[in-house]
């Protein structure tokens, strides 16, 4: 079906997993598989601290927007903006017709997700054997070491660090050290 166009939509924010999953079991329950096919919040991946722990946390790129793929014929849009959590189709005139994303943005979205999800799975080791790192979590917070090795299939560094005089290996992730 070539009338499957990607259109944005605006939803209350902090509601966009909500009102995917709305649209998502709504167009299963009346059969419109053929004229919804994707719902998509463009996310992001951010690096966020939490009790001194770095956390990977997924936040939407355009807070209170998704994109649906969809064929927007008959009843369907009003379908889905009578969800809760909905605000309406973007348009050109308020409550005028959805305008369809240019092909070029939706790549432009879409692309952003794949090299976000790249980049999250291929975290460059940052480090380099024979470099000098501080402990910031765990038991040795605080410690200063040394790499000694990088376990790169465990995403993992063995530093040694300095306990009682002793140089103690240990086996840290990358988040739980930083550059000195």
């Amino acid at each position: 079906m070539s009338d499957l166009k990607w259109y944005v939509l605006k939803a209350i924010s902090g509601q966009e997993n909500k009102v995917k999953a709305y649209i998502e079991s709504e167009v299963k329950r009346l059969n419109l598989e053929a004229y919804v096919t994707q719902v998509v919040i463009p996310m992001e991946k951010v690096i966020q601290v939490r009790n001194g722990k770095k956390v990977p946390k997924e936040k939407p790129f355009y807070p209170g927007y998704l994109m649906v793929e969809a064929n927007l014929i008959g009843e369907i849009p009003h379908i889905i903006k009578n969800l809760p959590g909905v605000i309406s189709f973007l348009s050109l005139t308020k409550g005028g017709d959805p305008v369809p994303m240019r092909k070029s943005e939706v790549n432009r979205m879409l692309g952003k997700m794949d090299e976000l999800s790249e980049f999250a799975t291929e975290m460059e080791i940052p480090f380099v054997v024979g470099e000098s790192v501080k402990v910031i979590d765990g038991p040795f917070n605080g410690f200063n070491g040394t790499v000694e090795k990088i376990l790169e299939d465990k995403k993992k560094l063995e530093v040694s660090v300095m306990i009682f005089g002793r140089k103690t290996p240990m086996e840290l992730s990358y988040m739980q050290v930083e550059k000195l």
